[in-house]
């Protein structure tokens, strides 16, 4: 069985250096989870340590906490005195069809509008299943697809190894890395202390895997500011992963917004996009485009189920790729349960997230060695096949958490106080620190400070 950090490694181009992973334990599913999660967090310390020892000559040590790990892939904020909304809506989740199962997706309200145009509308979970059982999984996946919404049928991996789909993820690294032949001498303004210092970080991500290797980047000081468009909110992760950040709003189909967007791009060193595969190049701000106006731009951009075959324009969450790639049916016979398993958190987010901060700081390393940009795209279902790829994980239990997990400093949210848990990862001489407590998505200026 292939070591998952040995894998990632390979991917990014990391040398097969061991890092320890203290505590024992791990989160029960039928995967390795939080070897995933060590792994991940592992290999974005040890690109930190690797930009590190080109620019100081210093080597800084790596380790990973698993506890810490396995508790931060779900979430790392403790309220005090308030919580949390809730992350899905009322009618998301798993439904029986009339020949297996499928998941729908209505988070955003133009998702659910889309569920409830093909299937009428639906007050509550009850009035959805009876909808929902009058259909074949196949025919009310597309039919969901079509009218723009979020849904995916359960398959098995032998299934989705027979999938054109499952059949182009194969085919693509984990880590696809395009190197520029443009740019411009690029001068490191960190430290040991704040690697990152000086550098803007340009988020056009949603919801978790692209937030949250922002919130890492964010954390070894650079300069994050992210953009939504107007009316936009996901209420129950906000408060997880605006850690460290800037929120702001412009809406590219304005002009006027346009130009502040192009503005901010052209001083951008690193851009994180999680949109669809198509959708900047239907905005006028295509690969091409990016490049004109950042030619030393560091692009790093995911999607849900791959850059190649038919899904790649398919809209997509980590919990609709677990169903399609195999991983709830897996963890449905695991758990001898009745219905869909899906794993115990949302580790294909997570888990993409850190190797997309990895992959922002292997470009990084090049061109502060070369002035070239250049830019790594990554997928959720790719991540998905690591995973599944390396087996079962430890049944040893995870101690529970208790408060000397938690950071003693106090975040002032906009919501209430809060704690964060510990940093999973350690780097000598590097502490994972924010500037910023979380805050609410429009709250900032669309201006680099």
């Amino acid at each position: 069985m292939t070591d998952l950090l040995t894998s990632i490694q390979a991917a990014l181009g990391l040398p097969h250096t061991p890092i320890p992973f203290t505590a024992q334990g791990a989160l029960p599913s039928a995967f390795a989870v939080t070897d995933l999660a060590c792994a991940s967090i592992a290999a974005a310390g040890q690109a930190v340590s690797e930009l590190l020892q080109q620019q100081t000559g210093h080597l800084p040590a790596v380790e990973v906490d698993r506890r810490l790990a396995s508790f931060w892939f779900a979430t790392s904020l403790r309220p005090m005195g308030w919580e949390v909304p809730p992350l899905w809506d009322a009618v998301a989740g798993d439904y029986a069809t009339r020949d297996g199962w499928i998941r729908l997706h209505t988070n955003a309200p133009h998702h659910r509008a889309a569920a409830e145009h093909v299937l009428g509308a639906c007050a509550d979970r009850a009035a959805m299943a009876a909808k929902v059982a009058q259909w074949t999984s196949a025919d009310l996946e597309q039919a969901l697809v079509e009218a723009k919404g979020c849904a995916a049928e359960m398959r098995s991996w032998a299934q989705w190894q027979q999938h054109p789909q499952g059949m182009a993820v194969n085919a693509e690294p984990l880590v696809h890395v395009i190197h520029s032949q443009a740019g411009n001498v690029s001068v490191w303004q960190g430290s040991a202390a704040q690697p990152l210092a000086g550098l803007k970080v340009l988020d056009l991500t949603r919801v978790l895997a692209g937030p949250t290797a922002s919130r890492f980047l964010a954390g070894l000081g650079a300069n994050v500011l992210r953009i939504d468009p107007p009316g936009w909110n996901e209420p129950g992760v906000v408060p997880e992963v605006t850690l460290g950040k800037r929120c702001a709003r412009l809406d590219l189909h304005v002009p006027a917004d346009r130009a502040v967007f192009e503005n901010l791009l052209k001083d951008a060193d690193i851009l994180l996009h999680g949109y669809r595969a198509d959708a900047l190049e239907h905005l006028g701000f295509g690969a091409e485009r990016r490049r004109q106006l950042a030619p030393a731009l560091i692009d790093v951009c995911l999607n849900a189920y791959g850059w190649s075959g038919p899904w790649q324009n398919r809209r997509g969450f980590d919990s609709l790729v677990q169903m399609s790639s195999g991983i709830a049916e897996a963890g449905q016979r695991w758990k001898t349960a009745d219905k869909p398993t899906p794993l115990p958190v949302q580790a294909l987010d997570h888990a993409t997230g850190y190797l997309l901060a990895a992959s922002a700081m292997r470009l990084l390393t090049e061109r502060l060695k070369t002035g070239r940009g250049g830019a790594a795209r990554l997928s959720l279902a790719r991540t998905a096949k690591l995973l599944i790829e390396h087996g079962p994980g430890t049944s040893e239990a995870l101690r529970a958490e208790d408060a000397q997990d938690q950071n003693s400093v106090l975040e002032q949210t906009p919501w209430g106080p809060a704690h964060r848990l510990l940093a999973p990862l350690k780097i000598s001489g590097t502490p994972l620190q924010w500037a910023l407590p979380a805050s609410e998505l429009g709250t900032h200026r669309p201006q680099w400070l």
